[in-house]
This record gives C-alpha cells, structure tokens and sequence, in this order.
C-alpha cells in the first residue's frame, strides 16, 4: 500500500513540474504549451519621434500604419510649407523567390513575403517583414546629423517593370526624396533572381552652396511577441543581434534593452545587425573598413530596434557620395548566408556548440544530397555517430552487464545488512573490488557522448531545411509534432524497453525513479518536432541493439527488469 501511495505520488509530482513548467512559460511572456492563445501584436499608439539632428543621435523609427498617411506638415523631414505634397503608396516587386513591398515615405521596407516557401498554411506564401494589426517588422534608414530625409520623409518612386521576367536577372527600385536642408537621398533597391539579398545603394546628393557631413543610419524595427504556435519546450532565440569582427555574434534580448542591460559592442568597423527568429533572419550589412556605430532600443510600447550609423565623408556642393549596403531577409540557410557576408551564417544560432553543431550540419547537408530524404538522413547520421561511438559506448554497456551479473550478489548482502547502512556499504565497495566493477563504468562513456547528441539535437531543431519536409506516410513535415502522436509512443516504448534492459539499482526508490523518469520526460515530446522525436527513436534503438549484443558476448543473457509495484515489491 505504501508503494502504491509513493507511485501515485511520483505520478502527480511529475505532472505539477510539467504544468508548472508550462505557467512559468506563460509568466515569461511565451506561448502555453497545452493550451495555446494568440497574443497579438502591439503597434505603436503614436508615431515616434524622428531622427534628431544631432550629429550621433539614435534614430527613432515609426510604425504609422501605411494606409493613414500622416500630412507632410506633421511629418518631420517633410518638404518646407507651400511643396507640392508626393502621394504615398505602398509599392510591390517581385522576383522568382521574395516578394518586397515598399512604402514611399522614408522607402522603407514594410512587407517580405516569399512565394516558394509555405507558411502556417500549405500553399500560402511565408510572411517574415509585415506592417498590420497582428506584427509590426520592419526594415528603414535615412539620414542624421542635421534637418536631413529621413525614413519620415516622403519620397517618389522609379521602377520599371515591377515583377522579374523571363531573361532578366535583376529588378531595380529607386526613391528619391525632395531636397531638404540643401540635401538630397536617393535610395535604389537591386533585387536579382534567386537571391533574397538586396543591394541596397544611398546616394547623398548635395544640392545646396556649402559643405554637408551626414550620418547614414540602418535600423530594423519589430514588436517583441512571441512568434505565432512557439512552443514552450523547444523555444529559440527571438530578437536582435549585432555581430563584429572582435566579438563575432552577440545575441541582445528583449528584456536586457527594457532593463538598459544589453551588453555588445557598440563600435566597429565590420559586422551587421540582424533580427532573428526561428528558422529565418533579416540583416542590414554596411561595407567592411566604414566606421559604425551600433545601436539596440526600446521605440515604442512592445517596439525594439537594432541598427547602425555610419558617417558620410564630407559631401562639396553639386557633388554625390554614395554608400552601398546589403539587406537580407529570408531563411537561415547556412551556405547561401555564408556567401552573402562571412559570419553571416550565425544568425542560425546553434550556441554554446557551435563548434560541434557546424560540422554535423555537414555532414547531414552530405548525406542528404545523396539519399534525397531529410528523415531518413537524420537516421543514417545517427547511425554514422552511433559507429564512431561504438568502441567507447561498448566500454558502458560492458559495465553495465558485469553490474547486471553481481546484482543478485549485491541484492542478497543488502538483505542481509538493511539495517546497517555503514556495514551495507562497506560490503557494496568490496564486493565492486572482488569483482573488478566500475559502479560509474557505465556512465562515462555516455556523459562523453552528450554534447555531441546536444549538438545534433540544435542542429535539427535550427535547420529551416526540415521545415515542411517529409519523411514518410503521416509525417508531412518533420518541423512540426507528429499528429497522430505515433512517433511519441513509440520513443517512450524503446526509452521503456532500455530502462527494462538496465540493471534494476540496489536502492529501491532508486529503481522506481528510473521507471517513472522516462514516462514523465516522454510527456515533452509529444510537442516536439517529429525530426527531433526520430532522432531520438533511431539512438534508442540502435542503443538497444548495441546493448543486446554486448551482453551476449560477455555471457550475461538479456532479460527485461521489469518494474516491481504495490504487492509484488512488499513481499519483496
């Protein structure tokens, strides 16, 4: 009765840290894991200030929707009273893989859409960039230093064909601001085939009698929201980041910019700033050798913005200085970003390890160009790692079958002193000597082996590859959960079936914890991704088979040690 009144117990226990868990996700500002509800976005109340005229000072974005234009005598930067007022619109481009929507005031980026890759729905066209009720993204610059345009500033715009045809290979989209304070801006979007990189080229035009020194800032804008259906157990990072050649990438939570306790470089001559998100990134990237400064703040209520400011050398009268930058908004695929920016490919965060993560990826990229299928890539991976641990995972297994041999030896000396712990342990040590068994031998070989399964394990949690990807029947996309919870089921029958294969431990609690622990870790990968749930069964069952084939060869023949409850571990 007593064992039954402890199982039942351990139960609820396992169930309050689980539901516990779950609250304090909720109480952190992300999503419930059981029972989800949309959080929608915060937009700003009231247009932010623009840019002060300050020579350094941070600029301000704004995030007045589009379709209520501001009057160009409310908005700063606006052309003198009395100029022709220049209609604002929204204007689409498009090319064979991104979809850009620019607004003519500041021409800015206000939308990013791409038409090969799905979003929450099958065969509707992912939303990264976005200005609506729900999400506030996106992506500006202009001019400080003086009464310069800035994003406020209304602009008209150039473009020829606004969708990339057949034979052409890049889309060119041109605003160019009125002449304000002696200076004007122009900014042209280059947009080519296959490419979610656009150059992005500021020419300063001075149109006055003397000598002008602006600052060219770039700034990424978004709410602080948790993405939509994030899940509390396999949460990632969502937020800025700036990277420099001294620091390399430094990621910048929300709550350190509330709290003023964000902590990166804020000087450099290379590096970009960058929003990251599960599975996809946008970027602003200046040209190496430009003095930057870089910045991260709070705009507005639930607003955050990165970006940089770089000096313009001195610009004489009727003459123009131009600076070309990139910006990048798409998914993290690790060799398209290593070859748009060096260290660009870090913004899909693997990290602590990084160093073991990268060349996994490797080789799970390799194996993939060979078999074609992303999930049963994960399986041969697995396995390649499973061969090179073999020998030393070999070295457990063959100490966990010599403690499997002694246990009815340790089992009858603990009956025999249960009621003289010191005598019980003095006993247990000899009889480990006589023996020649390590108690610990079985664990080593498996702690050496855990960052390596931790890092394929962010490997395939970080990998936009599997996203949408099947593997086969029911399992459409290896990103998402398993539907109909097969995969899970099945996890926790082989974690069950090696806990059975384990020697049962002396102590009893001891033995009934390693029963109870797998069922309650199990709970949590009825919510992970189908790829990482794989993963987990391909190591459980060649684990098994390893297991099984080692204790055949030292002699010890394979039982199953079942779990002894209620009665049956009384009589015991």
């Amino acid at each position: 009765m007593t064992d039954i009144r402890r199982t039942i117990l351990w139960v609820i226990f396992g169930f309050s840290l689980v539901m516990l868990w779950d609250q304090w996700q909720v109480y952190n500002g992300k999503q419930a894991t059981f029972f989800p509800s949309g959080k929608p976005a915060a937009t700003a109340a009231a247009p932010a200030s623009a840019p002060s005229a300050s020579p350094g000072a941070v600029p301000a974005p704004t995030t007045t929707a589009a379709a209520t234009p501001a009057s160009p005598g409310a908005v700063p930067g606006a052309p003198a009273a009395g100029a022709p007022a220049t209609p604002r619109e929204r204007v689409t481009v498009s090319t064979d893989v991104i979809r850009v929507t620019f607004d003519t005031e500041g021409g800015s980026v206000i939308h990013t859409e791409f038409p090969k890759i799905d979003g929450a729905k099958r065969g509707e066209p992912f939303v990264l960039l976005d200005q609506s009720a729900n999400r506030v993204y996106l992506a500006q610059s202009g001019l400080i230093g003086g009464d310069f345009p800035n994003h406020k500033t209304p602009m008209t715009v150039t473009t020829g064909e606004r969708t990339l045809m057949d034979g052409r290979e890049d889309l060119v989209v041109r605003f160019e601001s009125p002449v304000q304070n002696g200076v004007k801006l122009v900014k042209t979007y280059t947009l080519k085939r296959g490419q979610y990189a656009v150059g992005v080229r500021h020419e300063i035009v001075n149109a006055g009698g003397a000598p002008v020194s602006p600052q060219l800032y770039v700034q990424l804008t978004r709410d602080g929201n948790p993405l939509p259906g994030e899940s509390s157990f396999y949460s990632t990072f969502t937020g800025p980041a700036v990277y420099t050649e001294a620091q390399k990438f430094q990621k910048i939570e929300f709550s350190d910019i509330e709290k003023n306790k964000a902590e990166f470089e804020k000087s450099a001559n290379t590096g970009y700033v960058a929003m990251v998100q599960h599975y996809f990134a946008s970027a602003w990237i200046l040209p190496d050798n430009l003095k930057r400064d870089l910045f991260a703040r709070k705009v507005d209520a639930n607003l955050y913005s990165v970006g940089m400011i770089a000096p313009v050398p001195a610009v004489a009268p009727g003459s123009t200085q131009a600076i070309d930058s990139t910006f990048y908004a798409g998914p993290q695929e690790e060799k398209r970003l290593e070859q748009i920016y060096p260290g660009l490919d870090l913004v899909k965060d693997y990290g602590m390890l990084t160093i073991l993560s990268k060349p996994l990826y490797w080789l799970l990229d390799k194996l993939h160009g060979f078999i074609g299928n992303w999930g049963w890539s994960i399986v041969a991976l697995v396995f390649l790692i499973k061969i090179a641990f073999y020998w030393l995972q070999a070295k457990g297994y063959q100490s966990m079958a010599k403690m499997k041999a002694i246990n009815p030896k340790v089992m009858a000396m603990r009956e025999r002193h249960k009621d003289n712990p010191q005598q019980m342990q003095q006993e247990m040590m000899r009889i480990y000597r006589e023996e020649k068994v390590n108690p610990i031998g079985g664990c080593l070989p498996i702690l050496v082996q855990i960052p390596v399964f931790i890092a394929l394990y962010w490997v395939l949690l970080s990998s936009v590859e599997m996203r949408n990807a099947p593997w086969i029947g029911w399992i459409r996309d290896l990103s998402s959960p398993d539907p109909y919870f097969i995969l899970p089921v099945v996890m926790t029958l082989t974690t069950l079936l090696q806990t059975a294969l384990n020697p049962v431990p002396p102590d009893p609690m001891q033995a009934k914890m390693m029963w109870f622990m797998p069922l309650i870790f199990s709970v949590m990968f009825f919510f992970f991704p189908a790829g990482l749930v794989l993963y987990w069964i391909t190591n459980n069952v060649l684990s098994i088979a390893q297991q099984w084939l080692i204790n055949t060869r030292m002699g010890v023949p394979p039982e199953f040690n079942l779990p002894k409850l209620g009665k049956a571990a009384e009589k015991k």
